[in-house]
């Protein structure tokens, strides 16, 4: 078994803020970036959102094709979306240019009407696509394609700081795990969520994620590690220790391992530790390197053999 695994949302160029000052362009967004991470290790990946016609848009879907992920969406005529980044002890801050750009250039009709002729998959949405007014496209989607079979995954990764309205923002996310069967979290978010985010209270960090039904939940906590829940079982392991560059596409690149393995193998509770230690030592490797780098199978195995 090899499910599918579609993702939905932003597609964009981090503009990250060097010593000097001077911006460096970077492929960057927390869909693209899952998109990638899990391509690099073995999943069947397609890119739901436009890409831009410009230079940057078409970098960023050279580079996914690359990865081995497919870009579903004709391009579009509009210009790539852009995050300033400015690095603090190699943790990121975002500042978003997202107004009138190609990732939101979205056919909604047309979209569920392609992925109705498929057969159903996982599909994947989360940032800046659960930030009003976006949310209300994402969830339409997502309800229409969980009520025909497919599997909802979902990576909170809020943006409290840009938001315009942060109860609104916060109430489109709680709608949106109203119909999320795999839900990611960081401690961050649940604290903008105004909720508990305890490494040693799983049971309780959990809660507000499971209460509607999720099936597999994961909750990170930086270096302190993470936290998984897979129907009912529950794992827990600290980050592999590694010297850190950033820890930009972190989170990205935990979650699309985690639905790597998930779209290739059964009995997912009962591999619960393998599910986790491969998705922290991608993450780990991934933080070794500048930007959003997720490691390829190879490099994950070789690791875990060490």
């Amino acid at each position: 078994m090899n499910r599918p695994i579609y993702v939905y949302g932003e597609a964009l160029m981090d503009c990250v803020v060097e010593p000097d000052g001077r911006l460096r362009p970077v492929r960057g967004g927390s869909p693209y970036n899952l998109a990638r991470a899990a391509a690099r290790l073995g999943a069947r990946v397609h890119f739901l959102c436009p890409f831009s016609r410009d230079r940057f848009g078409q970098q960023l879907k050279a580079a996914l094709a690359a990865d081995g992920a497919a870009a579903l969406s004709p391009d579009s005529t509009l210009p790539t979306a852009l995050a300033v980044v400015h690095l603090h002890d190699g943790r990121a801050e975002y500042a978003f240019y997202r107004e009138g750009v190609a990732d939101r250039d979205v056919n909604a009709a047309q979209l569920a009407a392609l992925l109705h002729a498929r057969e159903p998959g996982i599909l994947h949405s989360g940032s800046l696509a659960l930030m009003p007014p976006d949310h209300q496209r994402t969830l339409e989607l997502l309800r229409q394609l969980r009520q025909a079979g497919w599997t909802i995954s979902l990576d909170l990764n809020l943006r409290p700081q840009v938001a315009q309205d942060l109860q609104a923002y916060r109430a489109a996310v709680a709608q949106a795990l109203t119909v999320a069967d795999w839900i990611k979290a960081s401690d961050e978010d649940l604290v903008a969520m105004g909720c508990s985010a305890d490494a040693h209270d799983p049971e309780r960090t959990f809660e507000p994620l499971l209460r509607h039904g999720a099936r597999h939940v994961a909750v990170t906590f930086g270096a302190a590690g993470a936290c998984l829940w897979v129907d009912g079982s529950l794992a827990q392991a600290p980050a592999p220790p590694v010297t850190v560059r950033d820890t930009v596409g972190a989170g990205d690149t935990f979650w699309g391992a985690c639905l790597a393995d998930w779209a290739s193998g059964d009995q997912p509770a009962q591999r619960i530790t393998q599910t986790l230690s491969r998705a922290l030592v991608a993450a780990a490797l991934n933080c070794e390197r500048t930007g959003c780098d997720p490691p390829w199978q190879q490099e994950v195995e070789a690791r875990l053999r060490m």
